[in-house]
C-alpha cells in the first residue's frame, strides 16, 4: 500500500513536468541560440539529478515510516501506541506534505535555471526572465494540486482503513485538514486558473508593445478565470452549507438533543438526505419516549438487564435480597376517602418510598401489588455502579430503616390533615430465587419467583400480628449479625413452610456499621 502512495508522486510530477517541457520547447526554445538551448537544457539536467534524488528520498522516507505501524496492525500481532499515534498524523498530513516537497523542488528550479542562464556567453532575449519563472509557477500548480488530490485519495482508501480501525481522523490532533470550499478552490486553480493564466501570460511576452496587445484575449480570460473562481465559491456554498447544518444537528443529536429539526429545501441529493435524518431524529424521539415509559414502568435497573438479555422466556437462579412492603389498613382507609383525594395520597407516599429503594439503596421496586410492592436486591449486581463489594442484603436492610424514617416524615407532614396515621409493613428474607423473563411467549414479566420469595411475603404478613413494622429472616440475620442489633422473636408458623420461620427485628448499631 505504501509503495503505491510512493509512486503517485511520481506521476503527479510527471504530469506537470509535461507541461513545463512542452512549455519549454514551445515557447523558450525559439527565444534562445543554439549554445544558449545546449546551456539550458545542461542546467535542467543538473538540477533534476541533484536536486529531484534529495526531495524523493526525504518523500520516501516520510512514507517508509508507515509501513511498521501498517504492517503489526495488518498482521494484527500488536502494536505500539505512540508509533502509531505518530503514524497517524504523518497519514493524514501525507497530501500536505508531498505538497511542501514538490513545490520546493519546482520554486527551487527558478534561481537555478535564472543564475545559470546568466553564464551564457551572448545576451538572454529578456523575455526568457519572464518565460522561466511563469512555466515553473504554472507546472508547480498543476503537479502541486494533483498530487494533492490522488495522495489523499489513495490514503483515505489504502492507509486510513488500517491505520484506523479503531480511531477517527477526524478526531486526531496535530493534523490539517482541507476544508471542503477551500477544496473546491483548489480544484477551480488547478483546472481553470493555471490553463487561462498560462494563455494570458503569453499573450503578454509575445506582444512587443500595448498596441500589439490583443486585450480581448486578456479581458476574456481575466472574465474566465473571475467567472471560474466565482462559480467556485458558488459550489462549494451550495455543498458546504447543507453539511454545516447536517454537522451542527448531528452533534446536537449527539449531546442529547432530539428536539433538533433542519428545516432546509432542497430538491438535489442534500434533499433526501435532510428529510431522513429528520426523520431519524423523529424516530429516536419516539423510542427516547417509549424508552422512558418503559423504565417508568418497569424500573431503570430492570430495563437495563431486560435490554441486556436476550429476548424469550429466560430465567437464571441468583442470589438475591428480597423485600416486600405494605401500608397498614389502606384498604379500610380506601372506603372511607374519594377516590381523588386517596389516589394523590398513595402516589405521594409511594413516590417516598420508591425513591428510597431505588435511588438510595440500589433495589428494584419489582411490581406493584395494590397499596404495597415487591422490591428485589441485587439482581445484576454486575450492573451496579461502581460499587467494589455489593451487599444487596444489607441495601435491603437499610432502606427499610430509613422507609421507617421516612414514614415519621409523612405522618408529620399529614397532621392537621384528615387523614389518620399511617402504618407500614416490610419484610425481607435473601436466599436464591429464579430470576429472569417469564410468562407467555405474548406478555413477558421480569421479576423472580420461589421459595426465597414466598418467605419474604410471609414475613412481611406477620408485622401485622407481631406489631413490629420491620422483620428480617434469620438468613439475613446470618449475613449481618456484626452490623445491626437483631432481637429475635417467637419463630412463626406461615403458609407453605414445614417449619416455623425464624424471625427477627432490626436496628443500627449506635457506633454505625
Amino acid at each position: 500500500m505504501c509503495h503505491v502512495v510512493s509512486q503517485v508522486r511520481v506521476a503527479a510530477a510527471l504530469v506537470g513536468s509535461a507541461f513545463n517541457i512542452w512549455y519549454n520547447v514551445s515557447q523558450i526554445h525559439p527565444l534562445l541560440t543554439d549554445g544558449q538551448w545546449a546551456l539550458f537544457k545542461r542546467i535542467v539536467t543538473i538540477y533534476n539529478s541533484t536536486a529531484y534524488p534529495v526531495l524523493i528520498a526525504v518523500w520516501l522516507a516520510r512514507v517508509v515510516s508507515l509501513r511498521q505501524s501498517f504492517n503489526e496492525l495488518l498482521a494484527g500481532n500488536g502494536f505500539d501506541e505512540s508509533r502509531l499515534a505518530i503514524a497517524r498524523v504523518r497519514a493524514i498530513n501525507l497530501p500536505w506534505f508531498v505538497s511542501a516537497v514538490m513545490g520546493l523542488g519546482w520554486v527551487l528550479c527558478i534561481p537555478a535555471l535564472m543564475l545559470g542562464m546568466q553564464q551564457s556567453s551572448e545576451p538572454v532575449d529578456s523575455r526568457v526572465l519572464f518565460h522561466l519563472p511563469t512555466s515553473i509557477v504554472i507546472a508547480a500548480l498543476i503537479t502541486i494540486t494533483h498530487s494533492f488530490f490522488i495522495v489523499e485519495l489513495l490514503v483515505g482508501r489504502l492507509l486510513f482503513p488500517v491505520l484506523f480501525q479503531d480511531g477517527s481522523p477526524a478526531e486526531t490532533l496535530g493534523t490539517i485538514s482541507l476544508p471542503l470550499h477551500r477544496r473546491n478552490l483548489l480544484c477551480a486553480v488547478a483546472i481553470c486558473v493555471c490553463p487561462i493564466l498560462s494563455l494570458v501570460l503569453l499573450e503578454f511576452v509575445d506582444a512587443g508593445s500595448p498596441t500589439e496587445m490583443n486585450w480581448f484575449m486578456v479581458y476574456v480570460g481575466s472574465v474566465g478565470i473571475g467567472l471560474g473562481l466565482f462559480c467556485s465559491w458558488m459550489v462549494s456554498r451550495h455543498v458546504v452549507d447543507p453539511i454545516e447544518t447536517l454537522r451542527a444537528a448531528a452533534g446536537e443529536v449527539a449531546r442529547g438533543n432530539l428536539d433538533v429539526r433542519i428545516d432546509l429545501r432542497r430538491a438535489d441529493e442534500f434533499g433526501p438526505l435532510i428529510d431522513e435524518f429528520n426523520h431519524m431524529v423523529d424516530e429516536m424521539r419516539s423510542k427516547r419516549e417509549l424508552n422512558r415509559r418503559f423504565r417508568l414502568h418497569v424500573g431503570r435497573r430492570t430495563a437495563k438487564l431486560i435490554l441486556a438479555q436476550d429476548p424469550g422466556l429466560t430465567g437464571a437462579e441468583q442470589d438475591i435480597t428480597v423485600m416486600f412492603f405494605d401500608i397498614r389498613n389502606f384498604t379500610e382507609r380506601c372506603s372511607m376517602t374519594a377516590s381523588d383525594e386517596i389516589v394523590p395520597l398513595l402516589n405521594r407516599f409511594l413516590t417516598m418510598m420508591v425513591d428510597v429503594v431505588e435511588n438510595q439503596h440500589d433495589g428494584n421496586v419489582n411490581k406493584f401489588l395494590g397499596d404495597g410492592f415487591m422490591a428485589l436486591f441485587g439482581i445484576g449486581e454486575d450492573l451496579a455502579d461502581d460499587r467494589k463489594e455489593p451487599n444487596h442484603a444489607r441495601d435491603a436492610v437499610n432502606a427499610g430503616l430509613d422507609m421507617i424514617g421516612r414514614l415519621d416524615e409523612i405522618n408529620t407532614e399529614l397532621e392537621g390533615e384528615e387523614v389518620s396515621e399511617l402504618g407500614i409493613g416490610i419484610g425481607i428474607h435473601s436466599g436464591v430465587a429464579v430470576v429472569g423473563s417469564m410468562g407467555s411467549q405474548d406478555r413477558l414479566e421480569y421479576t423472580a419467583i420461589g421459595d426465597t420469595v414466598n418467605i419474604a411475603s410471609r414475613v412481611e404478613g406477620l408485622t401485622k400480628r407481631v406489631g413490629h413494622p420491620l422483620l428480617v429472616t434469620s438468613a439475613i440475620r446470618d449475613r449481618l449479625h456484626d452490623s445491626y442489633e437483631f432481637t429475635a422473636l417467637e419463630p412463626e408458623r406461615v403458609k407453605g413452610q414445614q417449619q416455623p420461620i425464624e424471625i427477627f427485628t432490626v436496628e443500627r448499631r449506635s457506633q454505625g456499621r
